[in-house]
C-alpha cells in the first residue's frame, strides 16, 4: 500500500546513539502521562488541568501546541515555495491576534468559567449555536490532527523504513497513550518539554544549513539565482503586483492579518484551552502574550531552513520531491549522528504536540458540548472523564483516517490554511459581533455562523474547480476567509433586526461593557510590570514591527 504525495523514499542514517536519545524521550513522555494520571479526579482536572498552572507553563504550552506540522514542515515548505513572505504568518498573522486574545478576550473566557468555546457560544446565544460550532470544531480538529499525524508518520518512515500506514498507526498509539492517561495536564507538561526539544533539534539544523550555503549573505545570493529570484528575499515588495505568493497587500492585511489570524488565535479552542488551564485571570491573559515572544523568532528556524533547502536541492517541489520534504532532507544531509537523534526527537515532539492539542481539544468539546449537553446530561464527573478518554481513542482513530487526506498535498500548509478559512474565519466574525454588540440575537449567531461557513466552502470549491482564479492556494484562502467574514457579518446583522434580543441580564459577563461581579483572583506579584498583560502585549507588537525592519 502506498501513501500518495509522500515523495521519494528517504532513510535517515541513524545509529544506536540516535535511537537511545529517541527512546529516552519516549520514556519521559509516557512517564509524565502516568504522573499526571494520579491528579485526575474531576472533569476540570482532566479537561483543564485543574485550572492551576502558572503563566510561563501555559504560555510555553500555548506556543508548543501550535508548533506542530503547521510550523515545522508547513512553514519550511512555505519558505521554500514562497520565500521571505512566509514571515507574514508570524508577524502579521499571529502576534497581533495573540495579544488581542490576551488583553481583550481572555477575561470573558476565563471569568465565565466555561470549559470550551462552544460552551461560551451557548451562553451568549443558544444551544443550537453551541451544537453547530461543536460539530464544526470537532471535524476541524480531526482533519488537522490528521495533518500532524501524517507529518509524524513521514519521519517514522524515514527513520525506520516502515510503510507510511504502519508509521501512522504507531505514531497515533504514542500520542493516544499519554493523553488518555493524563488528560490536559499530561499534554501541557509534555508540550513544555517538547518546546525545548524542538528548538534543540531545529537550531543546529539552521546553523549548519547556513554554514553550508555561505551564511546569510551566501543564502541571499543563491536565492536570487533560484526560481524565486530577488522577490524571494522580500516581504512587502510588489504586494500590489507580482510576487511569489500572488497575494495583494489587502489580502495579506485583511485576509491573513485580520480574519484568518484573529479567527484562528482567538476562537480556536485547541489554543484557548491552554489559557483556560491557568491559575487565575491574570495568568490566563498572559498565556498568549508570553507565547507571542518565542513566536516572533520561530521563523528563524522554519523559514530560513526552507530557503536553505530550496537552494541546496534542485527541483524541490517538483516531481517526487515535495516541499514538505525540505526539513527531512536537510536532516539527512547536514546532521551528524547524535545531533540527528536530537533533531528527529524534536520533529517527533513537534508533531505529537500539535496532534495532542487537536485531540485534547476534540475530547473536551465532544464530551462537554456534544455528549453532556445534548445526549446524556447530569451525570457525575467520573462518568464524563470516562467519556473523555473514549473520545480520545475515537479522535485518534479518526485522525488516522484523515492523515491520508493530508498526504495528497505537496504543501500541507496550503491544506491547513484552507481549513482555517472555512472553520475559523466565520467564527471570528460571530465572536466579534457577540462581544461588542449586545443587540445581536441568539439566532443571528446561528445563521451568521452557518452562512459564513457555507460561503467559505463555496469559495474554496469554486477555486478548486477553476471557476474563480485567485492565483495560488494560499491567496484563495485569504480571500475565502475575507468573504466568509463579510458574509457572516451581513447575515448576522440582517437576522438581528428581525429577531428578538436576549435580556441584558443574561448577557452580563459575556458582552463588553456588561460586567458581572466576580471574586478578585489576583495573586501577589500580579501588579508588577513583568506580569502586566498590556505592557508585555505592546512590547510584543513593537518587536514584531522591528523584525520587519530587518527584511522588507
Amino acid at each position: 500500500m502506498t501513501f500518495p504525495g509522500s515523495g521519494a523514499p528517504m532513510r535517515l542514517d541513524v545509529n544506536l546513539l540516535d535511537y537511545a536519545l529517541i527512546a529516552i524521550y519516549f520514556v519521559v513522555v509516557l512517564g509524565i502521562g502516568f504522573a499526571a494520571r494520579r491528579a485526575i479526579t474531576t472533569q476540570d482536572d482532566f479537561f483543564l488541568a485543574g485550572r492551576g498552572l502558572p503563566a510561563w507553563v501555559t504560555g510555553l504550552a500555548f506556543v508548543s501546541a501550535n508548533l506542530g506540522a503547521i510550523e515545522i514542515l508547513g512553514m519550511a515548505a512555505n519558505g521554500a515555495q514562497y520565500g521571505a513572505m512566509t514571515v507574514h504568518y508570524y508577524w502579521v498573522g499571529a502576534v497581533p491576534a495573540m495579544v488581542f486574545l490576551g488583553i481583550v478576550m481572555m477575561p470573558f473566557y476565563y471569568r465565565s468559567r466555561v470549559r470550551s468555546v462552544p460552551e461560551f457560544l451557548r451562553r451568549r446565544f443558544n444551544p443550537s449555536t453551541q451544537l453547530l460550532n461543536a460539530i464544526m470544531f470537532a471535524v476541524a480538529q480531526i482533519l488537522i490532527a490528521g495533518v500532524n499525524l501524517y507529518a509524524l508518520a513521514l519521519v517514522m518512515e524515514a527513520l525506520l523504513g516502515w510503510p507510511l500506514p504502519a508509521s501512522v498507526l504507531v505514531s497515533a498509539l504514542i500520542v493516544l497513550s499519554y493523553i488518555t492517561l493524563g488528560g490536559l495536564s499530561s499534554a501541557i507538561y509534555n508540550e513544555v518539554l517538547q518546546f525545548f526539544v524542538i528548538l534543540a533539534g531545529l537550531i543546529p539544523l539552521t546553523v549548519l544549513g547556513l554554514m553550508r550555503v555561505g551564511g546569510i549573505d551566501g543564502l541571499a545570493d543563491r536565492v536570487r539565482q533560484s526560481t524565486l529570484g530577488e522577490a524571494g528575499l522580500h516581504t512587502w515588495a510588489d504586494t500590489a503586483g507580482d510576487n511569489p505568493m500572488q497575494a495583494h497587500w489587502i489580502g495579506i492585511v485583511f485576509g491573513l492579518g485580520f480574519v484568518l489570524s484573529f479567527g484562528y488565535w482567538t476562537t480556536n479552542f485547541a489554543e484557548v484551552q491552554r489559557a483556560l488551564s491557568a491559575r487565575n485571570t491574570n495568568a490566563a491573559r498572559l498565556t498568549p502574550i508570553v507565547a507571542a515572544y518565542p513566536k516572533i523568532f520561530i521563523p528563524l528556524v522554519t523559514v530560513i531552513p526552507g530557503l536553505v533547502a530550496l537552494v541546496m536541492f534542485d527541483g524541490l517541489g517538483q516531481g517526487d520531491s515535495a516541499y514538505n520534504d525540505a526539513i527531512p532532507m536537510l536532516m539527512r544531509d547536514l546532521l551528524p549522528n547524535g545531533l540527528l537523534g536530537i533533531a528527529v526527537t524534536g520533529l517527533l515532539a513537534s508533531f505529537m504536540a500539535g496532534m495532542a492539542a487537536n485531540i485534547s481539544g476534540f475530547n473536551t468539546v465532544f464530551t462537554n458540548d456534544l455528549w453532556a449537553a445534548h445526549v446524556v446530561k447530569g451525570r457525575d464527573d467520573a462518568y464524563y472523564v470516562r467519556v473523555g478518554r473514549i473520545a480520545t481513542v475515537v479522535g485518534v482513530a479518526l485522525g488516522v483516517g484523515t492523515a491520508f487526506i493530508a498526504a495528497g498535498y505537496s504543501n500541507i500548509m496550503e491544506y491547513l490554511q484552507a481549513l482555517f478559512s472555512i472553520f475559523n474565519a466565520p467564527l471570528f466574525a460571530t465572536f466579534l459581533l457577540a462581544l461588542f454588540w449586545k443587540r445581536m440575537t441568539a439566532w443571528a449567531g446561528f445563521w451568521g455562523l452557518l452562512g459564513g461557513t457555507l460561503v467559505a466552502i463555496a469559495s474554496y470549491v469554486l477555486y478548486k474547480s477553476g471557476t474563480i482564479d485567485f492565483g495560488t492556494e494560499l491567496n484563495a484562502s485569504f480571500w475565502g476567509a475575507g468573504l466568509a467574514f463579510a458574509s457572516d457579518i451581513l447575515i448576522s446583522v440582517l437576522v438581528t433586526f428581525v429577531t428578538a434580543p436576549k435580556p441584558v441580564e443574561e448577557l452580563r459577563g459575556l458582552v463588553y461593557g456588561l460586567t458581572v461581579d466576580v471574586e478578585d483572583d489576583a495573586l501577589k506579584g500580579d501588579e508588577r510590570w513583568y506580569r502586566n498583560p498590556l505592557f508585555l502585549g505592546i512590547g510584543a507588537l513593537v518587536l514584531s514591527i522591528a523584525m520587519y525592519g530587518v527584511i522588507l
